[in-house]
């Protein structure tokens, strides 16, 4: 079923034309929200931050854009690019 509901997202992504938009993994009450750049509403809320993160992720690619995490605070925690790299890591 998650196969489905990754589908219809992928495409709804496509269809609006957000390349190169970031997409953040951010707290959202005791729950956890995928959310793109520029856009105030979530695109899915989740009780886990990594079951948010999995569903961020796939997003992020056709977005080639970067999966941004956040801690419970707020902090960003971590990032993981998916588009064009300015500057790939050497070697």
């Amino acid at each position: 079923m998650e196969d489905v509901w990754t589908k219809k997202v992928l495409t709804s992504m496509v269809l609006e034309n957000n390349v190169g938009k970031n997409v953040h993994v951010v707290p959202h009450g005791k729950d956890w929200a995928v959310k793109q750049e520029r856009n105030p509403n979530p695109v899915s809320i989740h009780r886990t931050q990594h079951d948010a993160e999995k569903a961020g992720r796939p997003i992020a690619q056709v977005n080639q854009g970067e999966l941004v995490i956040h801690r419970p605070d707020g902090r960003i925690r971590d990032s993981d690019s998916h588009g064009r790299d300015p500057y790939p890591p050497k070697g």
